[in-house]
């Protein structure tokens, strides 16, 4: 199986890797960089929880394949945290909010709302429920979540 060299910016740091053509990004991630907190749930880019930042964008890593963001800036939920390896602002967030259960689903929800708050840095509840529409959680009831999304914002206008 012939394998290409992969070379993009995650959380910061230059990495290579070296992949099949048909290897997910999830997969690289997970596997061959060690970056486990980027989920793998319905493999069918559904339900959200496997969500990295593409150059800023939440993207899909389970529809991705690795030699397609050869190049870009990848952020993973590893990378949303404070430059001193502190919880973000998401991140402390669902924390003070008790925004997760299992935790299954937080990665995704927490890229996502990472990406979104730099757009919209004041939303209302009803931005932030619509912000997150895209991300499935089954132990919630998305109110944590919800009241996450805009704790998070009250936190960036903190530490601003």
């Amino acid at each position: 199986m012939t394998e290409h060299d992969v070379t993009f910016t995650v959380n910061g740091v230059p990495r290579t890797a070296s992949v099949p053509a048909r290897r997910l990004l999830a997969d690289t991630l997970r596997h061959d960089l060690g970056l486990t907190g980027t989920h793998l749930g319905c493999e069918h880019g559904v339900c959200g929880s496997c969500t990295v930042l593409v150059d800023g964008r939440p993207m899909r890593s389970c529809l991705l394949f690795a030699v397609s963001v050869d190049g870009a800036e990848i952020t993973t939920v590893e990378g949303c945290r404070t430059p001193e390896g502190g919880l973000g602002p998401v991140q402390q967030a669902f924390v003070d909010c008790h925004g997760l259960q299992c935790g299954f689903c937080t990665p995704g929800f927490v890229t996502t709302i990472t990406a979104y708050l730099e757009e919209n840095p004041d939303p209302t509840e009803d931005e932030a429920r619509e912000a997150i529409g895209g991300n499935l959680c089954r132990c919630t009831g998305y109110q944590n979540i919800v009241k996450s999304v805009l704790r998070a914002a009250e936190l960036k206008k903190e530490t601003a």
